[in-house]
């Protein structure tokens, strides 16, 4: 007789499910009880009274000899015929035909998790264990609840460790000191919660698991992809390592592939530890586990993942797979580039929030991934909301600055661009190939990817370019200007931090950069860097020799770059002119004329409170001065006008400039009067 309960209602059905074990208990205490030559101890209370058994079991449905029974050799399903047609709420027949469980393995877990859901299990276990502290089910326990012999070793296999059971993470087999079959057996908590109807996963991944995210629109190359994929998870379980070429990609095609799949997926980024946990909470949801961020040393943890053939293990990195992480190759694919340069991902993820923003023009410099355009997309309207106003491309820039982790700042000073282009006084020439250069690094995808310009033999859609010119005529601020164009940060490399003594040690602090570069939004400069690119020479030493390897190497890494480079260099000569061909833009800064140092001198006291009248112009004509060096110049009077209290004078002018011709070692003109 069966207990009756909802359809939708986990945690009756369980309840139904145990009205079987009753009977099979009841028949078992009932065979123990007529035989036990101690029922009438009076010492017997002191672990279990037949009186104490016999009221337990007078709650219970009465005995009868029709009890099911599971045999080691039954097949894969539940206790129930294969053909039943499982209940909406029977979560343990569910369970079972995923796992491919017996009906053995069916009963065997009934036993064991019956003293969780049901607490007057507790004491007629002690008593069938002839311990009344023992509450649990034995090894010896089940095998005699499910009729099956202690001695089968069909049946005993089947709670071994490597057994399906224990092996999935749906029983634990403890005390192992002890003989096979008196080892007490447990049920995780989370199983227990499950089959009640919890669909809380455990504590300890809790902290690890979010939400899959809203597939964003993508063109219809990557829909050709996401949907050929959406078959193969709808078929079955599948493993799947999916190499990004941008962070957030994979991770963006799987929630879409998954939608489309009808299925859902648990994201996470987990260490070794945490696999049997996730594995089995996959199994107990149904779900795919999707990893999106894999440790520095993969192997171990793709190991253990695409180990579980009945769970789909969607793994997604920047990395390329290797065949000596996992004995059999789960399925290799590339995550398909955006050939509108993410743009159509932008829109949705911003909504109405776009209406009259340029938003192409605004995110062209950005190569976020999927899941990073999202969460910088929600981080652009929080600062519009902050703000009080509406959405800006100033707030999409800052928002999808701050997604682009960086690990550069080990080998790189960071500056964050406070300039613009009418800080620059050059001439037309080179203000318009600056111009040029942030324009190659917004349209490089369109042009390069969509209309197939890209030179081939595995180059990348890297932008390079050299800036060369006298000390202080504006390279490094121009390479900041390009920048803040662009909506980036600037990465000064600090060569200190690069060069090694050490053979081969400078090659790999050069390649931590531009891997980390490669995947950055920012503009990386070499300031001077005729120190690293060099001339090659000809090979007289071991010295000159380990030089032109460094050079080939950087030649051969430029080739392959896919991030924004500029070189800055004061002897352009000194530049190796293989370098030079591998450049998008070689930028000329020529030593201001004196119309040039008249704007430099007005645009610097623009800002500083200046004494009525004054006037710059004859600075500007007797004082070659570089910008760098007028900068400092002004900012020397400054300060004396601040000692003063007062405003900044022509004669403070006059004795910053005579100061910076002074640390140059030339002759000051007009010494002693002016």
């Amino acid at each position: 007789m069966s207990t009756p309960y909802a359809a939708d209602d986990p945690a009756r059905a369980l309840l139904a499910r145990l009205d079987e074990l009753r009977v099979r208990v009841s028949a078992l205490v009932e065979r123990r009880a007529a035989g036990d030559p101690t029922a009438d101890d009076p010492l017997r209370g002191l672990y279990l009274s037949e009186e104490a058994v016999r009221h337990l079991l007078g709650t219970w449905p009465p005995v009868t000899d029709d009890a099911p029974r599971a045999t080691p050799d039954a097949g894969p399903g539940a206790v129930r015929e294969a053909g039943e047609e499982v209940a909406p709420g029977d979560r343990l027949a569910r369970l079972a035909r995923r796992a491919g469980l017996t009906a053995l393995d069916v009963a065997v877990l009934l036993v064991a998790l019956a003293p969780d859901v049901d607490r007057t299990f507790e004491p007629l276990y002690g008593y069938l264990n002839d311990d009344v502290s023992r509450r649990r089910a034995t090894v010896g326990l089940a095998l005699d609840l499910c009729g099956v012999p202690a001695q089968s070793a069909a049946a005993r296999t089947r709670l071994h460790v490597g057994a399906p059971l224990a092996a999935l993470g749906l029983l634990e087999v403890d005390e192992p000191e002890r003989p096979f079959l008196t080892r007490s057996l447990r049920v995780p908590d989370r199983l227990v919660g499950h089959l009640l109807g919890d669909d809380t996963p455990d504590a300890a991944l809790l902290a690890l698991l979010r939400p899959m995210p809203d597939p964003l629109p993508s063109d219809e190359a990557s829909e050709r992809f996401t949907h050929r994929l959406a078959d193969l998870l709808a078929s079955g379980p599948a493993t799947v390592y999916l190499r990004e070429q941008r962070e957030g990609d994979g991770l963006a095609v799987y929630a879409a592939a998954l939608h489309a799949a009808g299925l859902d997926g648990m994201c996470c980024a987990p260490g070794e530890e945490h696999v049997a946990g996730l594995l089995r909470e996959a199994r107990l949801s149904g779900r795919a586990v999707v990893v999106s961020a894999l440790p520095e040393r993969p192997g171990p943890l793709v190991r253990a993942l695409a180990a579980a053939p009945d769970v789909t293990v969607l793994l997604a990195a920047p990395l390329p797979y290797d065949p000596y992480w996992c004995p059999e190759d789960p399925l290799v694919l590339e995550a398909p580039g955006r050939r509108d340069g993410g743009t159509a991902a932008w829109r949705a993820a911003l909504g109405a929030d776009v209406d009259g923003l340029d938003l192409a023009a605004a995110v062209a410099p950005y190569r976020l991934g999927g899941d990073r355009v999202r969460r910088a997309a929600g981080a652009a309207r929080a600062l519009a909301a902050f703000d009080g106003g509406p959405l800006t491309a100033a707030h999409v820039r800052r928002a999808a600055r701050r997604q682009s982790a960086s690990g550069l700042e080990s080998h790189t000073r960071r500056i964050r661009p406070a300039v613009g282009w009418g800080d620059l006084v050059l001439p037309a020439g080179p203000l318009g190939q600056l111009r040029e250069l942030a324009l190659r690094a917004r349209h490089r995808d369109r042009v390069l990817g969509d209309w197939r310009l890209g030179a081939g033999g595995g180059r990348g859609r890297g932008v390079l370019g050299l800036f060369a010119g006298d000390s202080g005529t504006g390279k490094t601020l121009s390479a900041e200007v390009v920048a803040a164009d662009l909506g980036l940060d600037l990465y000064v490399v600090q060569l200190s931090s690069v060069v090694d003594k050490y053979v081969g040690e400078t090659e790999k602090n050069l390649e931590r950069i531009f891997t980390e570069a490669d995947r950055t939004d920012a503009v990386l400069l070499f300031d001077e860097a005729d120190a690293v690119f060099g001339k090659r020479s000809e090979v007289k030493g071991a010295h000159d020799r380990y030089a032109n390897m460094e050079s080939s190497y950087l030649l051969q890494r430029l080739e392959s770059f896919d991030g924004i480079a500029l070189l800055t260099t004061n002897l352009r000569a000194n530049i190796d002119e293989a370098f030079t061909r591998r450049l998008d833009l070689v930028v000329d800064f020529p030593f201001p004329d004196a119309g040039q140092r008249l704007a430099l001198w007005r645009h610097g006291l623009a800002h500083v409170p200046s004494a009525e009248g004054i006037d710059p112009a004859p600075l500007a004509r007797d004082f070659e001065l570089a910008g760098g060096s007028i900068r400092a110049a002004l900012v020397t009077a400054a300060y004396l006008a601040a000692g003063r209290g007062g405003a900044v004078t022509a004669d403070d002018l006059l004795e910053g400039a005579r100061r910076e011709y002074r640390k140059a070692g030339r002759l000051v003109p007009g010494e002693g009067g002016w």
